[in-house]
């Protein structure tokens, strides 16, 4: 009886040493305050670089691509949704979801930064910065592996810029809401820079450099969240309430009355094989 209650109290203190250890490790004045809720600063449609206006992102697309992108516009005019799979409450995946279309905040850890989205179509992500190595069989997801490293770019002692690397994606993924595709040999390789504004600690910048086999060069674009001073989390829900029924490459809806309807001029119905013909 008597050891097993040394075994015991051994085990407490050990449990104890490391949860201690573990607390005194992360020291939070070495890392910059990135608390509360952060919303874009760009207005108007969201897009990859906000610089520049949607319908004008000049994109270094290769000409193939070009040609993709104009049949999803084409077919967005006519009422469909061309590539964009958002109606579908696909996650758009990186780099779209850190285009700032609903609120995020950022956790801050030692050993990983989660970030977590308002919009459930954006996915959680986790940039791990305990200094491992890409994994070999992992399965690809919309946001991706993110692996970063905290830098102390001033010598000041303190961590002022989060450098990350995202890659092991998985598709489709486009650009942005118009449907500029993005390759779908999904090997793309996302880089970004997060650090506080050194002026405004209340402004967060992102600078993102994209690689993808749809572009003939790499894209960047610097993209800036302003942190909220009254914070309100709203349930962003894609499939309550969505009225977009896909079927195939083919995008419908349900009409206020409940009945499946064309969203664009001239579009053929479903193919309807496995239904018995309705009796009047």
């Amino acid at each position: 009886m008597l050891y097993r209650s040394l075994v015991g109290s051994i085990a407490l203190t050990v449990a104890l040493l490391v949860t201690f250890s573990s607390a005194q490790a992360f020291d939070e004045s070495k890392y910059p305050d990135l608390s509360g809720q952060w919303r874009r600063t760009a207005t108007g449609q969201t897009r990859y670089d906000p610089s520049k206006p949607a319908a004008a992102q000049q994109a270094p697309l290769k000409e193939e691509f070009k040609a993709i992108h104009a049949a999803s516009i084409a077919n967005q005019n006519a009422g469909g949704q061309g590539l964009d799979t958002a109606y579908r409450c696909i996650p758009m995946g990186m780099p779209r979801q850190m285009s700032g279309t609903f609120p995020f905040e950022v956790l801050v850890r030692p050993d990983v930064t989660h970030i977590l989205f308002e919009l459930v179509i954006y996915s959680t992500r986790r940039i791990y910065t305990d200094g491992r190595n890409w994994p070999k069989d992992e399965d690809p997801t919309f946001a991706g592996t993110s692996i970063g490293k905290w830098v102390d770019t001033d010598g000041d002692g303190r961590y002022d810029v989060l450098e990350v690397e995202t890659r092991n994606l998985r598709g489709p993924r486009t650009w942005d809401q118009t449907g500029m595709p993005m390759h779908e040999d999904n090997d793309t390789v996302i880089k970004e820079r997060f650090f506080l504004n050194k002026a405004d600690k209340n402004l967060l910048h992102l600078e993102m450099t994209t690689m993808d086999g749809s572009i003939t060069r790499p894209w960047s674009a610097t993209k800036s969240f302003r942190r909220q001073d009254k914070v309100r989390w709203m349930e962003n829900n894609c499939t309550e309430g969505n009225t977009h029924v896909a079927v195939g490459q083919e995008n419908y809806m349900v009409s206020a009355d409940g009945y499946l309807m064309p969203v664009r001029r001239g579009q053929e119905p479903p193919d309807l094989r496995y239904f018995s013909p309705t009796k009047k």
